[in-house]
């Protein structure tokens, strides 16, 4: 029989706590939270985004420099390779000024 009252209990205790419940989360200092706990969530956001778009600004620093780095390499190769066929056609001229 306690089995049966326990859970009569349970049941009374859950439609009481659910009656007040909805009661308390209606109520004029409920609503005051929840517009206190959203303003946090909107300026947690502001900063989110202000961060996010700092870092996506580095970013794109660091890409141009990359390019730009990567750009000046490729003209000092082209550069030396310019460099390359001069000697070897100095070379291939003198060689044949010998003949």
């Amino acid at each position: 029989m306690s089995k049966w009252n326990n859970k009569w209990s349970f049941l009374a205790g859950g439609v009481l706590l659910g009656s007040y419940g909805v009661k308390l989360l209606c109520s004029k200092d409920a609503k005051k939270l929840y517009t206190h706990v959203t303003a946090v969530v909107f300026r947690m956001k502001d900063e989110v985004m202000k961060d996010i778009t700092t870092l996506k600004e580095n970013a794109e620093d660091i890409q141009a420099a990359a390019l730009d780095i990567n750009e000046e390499r490729a003209l000092e190769e082209e550069a030396q390779m310019i460099e390359n066929a001069k000697a070897i056609l100095a070379d291939a001229e003198a060689a044949a000024d010998e003949m």
